[in-house]
């Protein structure tokens, strides 16, 4: 998928129809830099108008940003208030001046009463203006709370004297700020900054929200990073309350990790038929192949971890590891992409290679937390622990063929079955 913003997803990325961004790290963004909040929080909006045009050239219909809350902006210094409601103003002079040509639908959730006169006329008169649209919307949460968007909600309710009985999710939901939007629940919450909770923005409306937290400030969320919190969603496999079991998953942790080892004992030998041998049983109780498929991807597999004992040609080990995959995704019906997968196993291989310093294998921790994200469908946060595992398999394994002692390879096998018993109960 390609984008007007100058980078693309991989073919098959699920996109999230409503993402809600909460804008937070201007100050501390500023104060680290010796400089005034409200050039923090000048730099902020550069970020969200450059990454909210990057959604919608994404194909992302509703994108929802929290610049005020209720709760902290009257406690704020004027000059602050000032310097971002004059950003704000600001940002309907774009949503303004490009939503016709973006079919872009502005609507501003939350109190109206409170807000500066003005900046509420300029509100009134963009709501209006672009009421039409609906190619997207973009939500501005201005003064907004979640307990005060339920409150008002309720009172409202109470106002049009509403029967009890005639209460349900499907009324209430009629008295919220999104009530006539197309996709009023979000799909993907992101939070800058570092912080890992959503302070009440739309409770309502994130009951199956996925969360992402970004450690960078507002500032510097840049659209690359929203491509990489996309990607990660798309990754994630959303229940919502179903059962989704993946029924090839059924090997036993204990039997795959033995195997796995075995090849991985015989892998330095010259080419022959037990290594090929110890990869075909391996492959077919992991992933539940036939013999044939079982036998062509050790074929592939075998071709790319001879380059990894030799590594001469690290282009072959890569063809060989986009057929294993391909072939793997053909069989199993998995949604990732094999040249992304096979270029983060490469990778993993490359920097695992050899060694045997922990300190040394932090980067391959990052790439096999990729690695298992992509090829499994998960978070970077559930793919953590299958990541450390994996790597903690290799430095065993390499201080095993350093000739540290017999002991490492059992350190070895341990890794592997809780890494097997981490995958199985992590995607089964």
């Amino acid at each position: 998928m390609s984008n007007q913003a100058g980078f693309s997803l991989p073919p098959d990325t699920k996109i999230p129809d409503h993402i809600a961004l909460v804008l937070d790290g201007n100050r501390r963004w500023a104060r680290s830099r010796g400089l005034s909040p409200s050039e923090g929080h000048r730099a902020g909006y550069k970020a969200v108008e450059k990454v909210s045009r990057a959604a919608r050239d994404l194909g992302i219909h509703t994108f929802t940003a929290w610049a005020l809350s209720t709760e902290n902006w009257q406690g704020r210094p004027e000059n602050e208030s000032k310097v971002i409601f004059y950003l704000a103003k600001k940002a309907l002079n774009m949503i303004g001046r490009d939503a016709k040509a973006e079919g872009t639908r502005f609507v501003h959730l939350g109190r109206k009463d409170r807000l500066p006169k003005d900046l509420i006329k300029e509100i009134a008169k963009l709501e209006e203006k672009t009421k039409n649209y609906t190619k997207h919307i973009f939500n501005l949460a201005l003064d907004y709370g979640g307990q005060d968007e339920i409150v008002r909600a309720t009172q409202k309710i109470v106002k049009d004297r509403v029967s009890s009985e005639d209460i349900d999710t499907k009324l209430f939901e009629s008295y919220l700020d999104t009530h006539d939007q197309p996709y009023p629940y979000v799909d993907l919450f992101i939070r800058t900054s570092g912080e890992q909770r959503t302070s009440g923005l739309l409770p309502w409306q994130m009951a199956y929200a996925e969360y992402y937290f970004e450690q960078d400030h507002l500032p510097d969320f840049t659209p690359e990073k929203l491509k990489e919190a996309v990607l990660d969603y798309s990754r994630r496999r959303r229940r919502f309350g179903g059962n989704d079991a993946v029924e090839h998953f059924t090997f036993k942790p204990e039997v795959v990790a033995g195997l796995e080892l075995a090849w991985w004992r015989l892998r330095k030998i010259p080419e022959g038929t037990r290594f090929r041998d110890y990869a075909l049983k391996h492959l077919k109780e992991q992933f539940g192949l036939s013999k044939k498929l079982s036998y062509e991807a050790a074929k592939y597999l075998f071709a790319a971890a001879r380059e990894e004992n030799n590594g001469k040609n690290w282009d072959k080990a890569l063809r060989s590891l986009k057929k294993f995959y391909r072939l793997i995704k053909k069989e199993l019906k998995l949604a990732f992409e094999p040249s992304l997968v096979a270029s983060l196993e490469l990778k993993l291989i490359k920097e695992t290679a050899g060694k045997n310093d922990l300190s040394l294998v932090s980067e391959a921790e990052d790439t096999a937390r990729e690695l298992y994200a992509e090829v499994y469908r998960i978070s970077l946060f559930q793919a953590a622990k299958l990541a450390h595992l994996r790597v903690m398999a290799k430095v065993e394994r390499n201080l095993a063929e350093a000739g540290f002692g017999e002991h490492h390879w059992k350190s070895a096998e341990d890794y592997l079955q809780k890494f097997y018993r981490a995958l199985k109960e992590r995607v089964a």
